[in-house]
């Protein structure tokens, strides 16, 4: 991976707290972002690379679970991958940005914290609350190390860099997922 920033390491647990540290990790990551006395391009290719491993581990397992288990509805889970969608187009937008010191930068980095701050507020109420509900701790459990293996080897396979975020937002665009008549 091509940041020095620990993100951790986890490799099990219920996949509910997993997934809420990473989001705790997501919103320090955002306030290190802000902070012009902060190492931003370190941090912005830490968060790329924390936002594509956690994003796609939670596509890969975490919705296809949860919609078998009916725990949240084949539109939520699709709803959970276009916000994941938008927020990969923003952090692209900031990856692609020269210099960290612009106001460029800074509106590319608001966006970012718009959708990324949106779609943890709503992926906690409708997708992490029926986990919690509708799915035992066994499963979270199994989840849990599931989730853990594939985030830790896409980090591993330096899922953040700018060309593999530029082949997901344009994959993402094929398929849909950044339909601008929504907003």
């Amino acid at each position: 991976m091509s940041t020095s920033i620990d993100l951790g390491r986890p490799v099990s647990g219920d996949v509910i707290d997993l997934i809420l540290d990473d989001h705790r990790r997501f919103e320090a990551l955002l306030r290190d972002l802000r902070d012009s006395t902060s190492d931003r391009d370190a941090v912005r290719r830490a968060l790329a690379a924390l936002h594509v491993a956690h994003a796609e581990a939670e596509e890969k397992h975490i919705y296809p679970t949860l919609k078998r288990k009916d725990a949240v509805s084949e539109r939520e889970a699709e709803h959970g991958e276009e916000e994941h969608a938008e927020g990969h187009e923003a952090m692209l937008a900031v990856l692609e940005l020269k210099g960290t010191d612009t106001q460029a930068f800074d509106d590319a980095v608001e966006e970012l914290a718009q959708a990324l701050n949106h779609h943890l507020t709503e992926e906690e109420l409708t997708i992490l609350n029926p986990a919690r509900e509708e799915v035992s701790e066994r499963v979270r459990a199994d989840l849990g190390a599931a989730f853990a293996t594939e985030r830790n080897a896409r980090l591993d396979a330096d899922c953040g860099n700018i060309d593999n975020v530029r082949r997901i937002v344009a994959a993402a665009e094929r398929e849909g997922l950044l339909d601008d008549d929504e907003e």
